[in-house]
């Protein structure tokens, strides 16, 4: 009797061990070479199997999913496609880990939607019992419609079971899990009937895929069912939230994961990290940590950046020709570039702390840990993401929420995020609290500089759960969501990964802002610069006349500082600063701090740079550093420190709260398609801002 052949396909995620398994069945009965035509390499083997069978086992390059994005996943898309290809599998075994079922499953169950046997191989299975991971697999089965093999290639366990289930592939159910037209019916309903021969995820596949498939003519189905590649894209993700949907209601039955009685060492680390107590309180000791260190460590390159620019600008006001372009250069161009550049070390020092978090596989525990807290308020841990993510920049962070399927936690999340402290507060809040805050340490190790900027970061976290809370009651939109994370192995950070990324974020807030502060420096300097009317014409005349100066002590350095102020109060940002000063004035500002709110609606890192600019344009000392020049700022009203305990703690509160940037605003409206939600956006966090900083005042004046 001969024996009888069957294709089997091994198919799965880069890392699941699929030639580990390969290896187990082939053994040394294996050839490698290349797909016709491609680079791509081909492994191939066979193996006896019971009963007088062979198996003739094709190791497909590993693959996420079937919406391929590379040559190589094409290849295992193309097979599936194609019935009259000689390899074309009888039997498709799916090889998934069992630490990763959730995200191995999308392609398992996208497979299953061909109507090709498919056998789950669950692998690594020697490491259920130190995982605390146990499985229902008749559970499993009935809802996968499959069979399940447990192995461990490893250990060389289950290979024989495996064996036997592949010759009796044929018993094995081809029913899909889910049905492929709930994706859009209206669509799939169309397609069915136009082609109704042809099987209805092999032509979605071909329409979304750059694929061959011989059986039908491509252009045919595309000529027929065109749409837009947005709309085709929507689609796919609409077919992908659903899958998860499916994966997640199983698995919520059929895997238990109890990390009690779990014995590896990430599962006895993760008991701590996540636990449901300690795992907070260890991750507010760290964030502790990072806020005083980005206090401490950045105090001396501080320093010497701001020292430097000081230095800078006495330079060019001594050695260039005296005229218009020097001004320019001495007291707009230097003091706002050197506003930004010289918080380059807190910023670089906080995103080398959060990529080594990321690195480490640490945030990943962090986002699974708070997804407990927000569904307390009506999100899920998909949204801690991009709130995390804030912390950088509130751009990338609402594009972040494109994986929320849920529209309305999608929303109230596009919403609060910008509450989140971006690293473009970090300069208003760094020189702020180096004003107004003492350096001083409680009980000799606590820094009070750095409890207040870990208090901001605290309060913008809060403000943002407390308004999602809020949001949550009062948009009446019914939805249901699903939260997936994958835990990573803890490993040490790469030194190479946590450089490049530090760089280049660095290098990315610099440069991003530089420009616009740049940019605004110049029109500031100009409006300071200059002014209307008889009394900025003729400011010298005026003061000398106002003040007998002659007999003074000191008379010419009072007489130019005077005459320096009045110009500037008479200048075209001087009048516009008065114009507004009586609304910020309740919250303790001049003036000049007036002219900084409004300028850093454009970026909120510009608020230094107005105001070093500004002082620069109002003072003859260009030596002095701006730290320095708003330390000495007296209110020539109440004889007061312009930057006091009140209004410090102001300022820092209204920055907390307030939206101060139009880009986030231009990316909310994108991102809901509407005006409606960033206007409504903008005057609730202005709103807020105002009253809390009036508030806040009042309380401390």
């Amino acid at each position: 009797m001969s024996m009888q052949n069957i294709n089997v396909a091994l198919i799965g995620n880069p890392n699941t061990g699929k030639t580990s398994v390969f290896n187990q069945l082939t053994g040394l009965n294996q050839q490698v070479g290349n797909y016709p035509g491609i680079t791509v390499e081909k492994k191939m083997g066979f193996c006896k199997l019971p009963n007088n069978f062979k198996a003739n086992i094709l190791d497909l390059p590993g693959t996420y999913s079937l919406n391929a994005s590379s040559i190589d996943e094409n290849v295992v898309i193309e097979l599936l496609l194609n019935k009259n290809d000689k390899l074309y599998p009888d039997v498709v075994l799916l090889i998934t880990d069992v630490e990763n079922l959730k995200r191995n499953l999308l392609l398992f169950t996208q497979i299953k939607d061909l109507e090709i046997p498919t056998i789950l191989v669950i692998n690594m299975s020697d490491r259920m019992k130190s995982k605390g991971i146990s499985l229902d697999i008749p559970y499993l089965e009935e809802h996968l419609k499959t069979k399940i093999a447990l192995v461990s290639s490893r250990k060389s366990l289950g290979i024989n079971e495996l064996k036997n289930l592949i010759v009796n592939y044929k018993s094995i159910s081809t029913e899909p899990c889910l049905n492929a037209s709930s994706i859009d019916v209206e669509y799939f309903d169309k397609l069915r009937a136009t082609f109704p021969n042809q099987l209805l995820y092999k032509l979605w596949l071909v329409i979304t895929q750059d694929v061959n498939f011989l059986n039908l003519e491509r252009n045919e189905i595309l000529n027929s069912f065109t749409k837009s590649h947005s709309d085709l894209k929507r689609l796919q993700q609409k077919e992908t939230i659903k899958r998860y949907q499916f994966i997640n209601d199983v698995l919520k039955n059929g895997l238990k994961i109890d990390t009690t009685i779990a014995t590896d060492f990430r599962s006895k680390l993760d008991k701590v990290l996540t636990h449901k107590i300690w795992g907070y309180v260890i991750f507010f000791i760290i964030l502790f940590a990072i806020f005083q260190s980005i206090f401490e460590w950045s105090k001396v390159p501080m320093d010497f950046i701001d020292s430097s620019f000081a230095t800078f600008s006495a330079l060019a006001d001594e050695n260039l020709p005296a005229g218009v372009l020097t001004n320019l250069i001495s007291q707009g161009i230097i003091p706002g570039i050197g506003g930004i550049l010289i918080f380059i070390p807190q910023i670089a020092f906080l995103f080398l702390f959060i990529s080594i978090l990321e690195e480490s596989g640490y945030m990943s525990r962090v986002v699974f840990l708070m997804d407990k807290i927000m569904r307390k308020f009506g999100l899920s841990g998909k949204s801690v993401v991009p709130l995390i993510s804030g912390t950088a920049c509130a751009i990338p962070a609402i594009m972040a929420t494109r994986n929320i399927e849920n529209w309305k936690e999608r929303l109230i999340t596009i919403l609060v995020t910008p509450f989140t402290t971006c690293s473009a507060r970090l300069p208003v809040y760094a020189i702020i609290i180096g004003l107004v805050i003492p350096d001083e340490r409680i009980f000799g190790i606590l820094n009070m500089q750095g409890l207040t900027l870990m208090f901001l970061y605290l309060l913008g976290f809060s403000s943002a759960i407390f308004s999602a809370y809020l949001l949550n009651i009062i948009l009446k939109v019914k939805g249901k969501s699903y939260f997936v994370v994958e835990m990573p192995n803890y490993k040490l950070p790469l030194f190479k990964n946590v450089a490049i990324n530090v760089i280049e974020k660095t290098k990315s807030f610099v440069f991003g802002a530089g420009k616009i502060i740049l940019a605004i420096s110049i029109v500031l300097w100009f409006l300071a610069s200059n002014g209307p009317g008889q009394n900025f014409e003729n400011a010298e005349a005026i003061i000398t006349q106002k003040n007998n100066v002659t007999s003074q002590k000191n008379g010419s350095e009072n007489l130019e500082n005077q005459i320096n102020a009045y110009k500037l109060e008479n200048s075209y940002i001087g009048i516009l600063g008065k114009t507004i000063e009586p609304v910020i004035q309740p919250l303790g500002y001049d003036w000049k701090i007036g002219i900084a709110v409004i300028s850093s609606f454009a970026a909120r890192e510009v608020f230094v740079g107005t105001l070093a600019t500004i002082y620069s344009v109002g003072g003859s000392d260009n030596e002095n550093t701006i730290k320095n020049k708003m330390k000495a700022e007296i209110n020539p009203i109440t004889g007061e420190k312009v930057f006091n305990f009140a209004s410090g703690i102001s300022l820092l509160l209204f920055y907390a709260f307030a939206m101060q940037c139009a880009s986030t605003l231009a990316i909310t409206k994108k991102e809901t398609n509407t005006w409606k939600w960033p206007i409504a956006q903008l005057i609730f966090m202005s709103s807020l801002a105002y009253f809390v900083a009036l508030i806040a005042y009042q309380a401390f004046k």
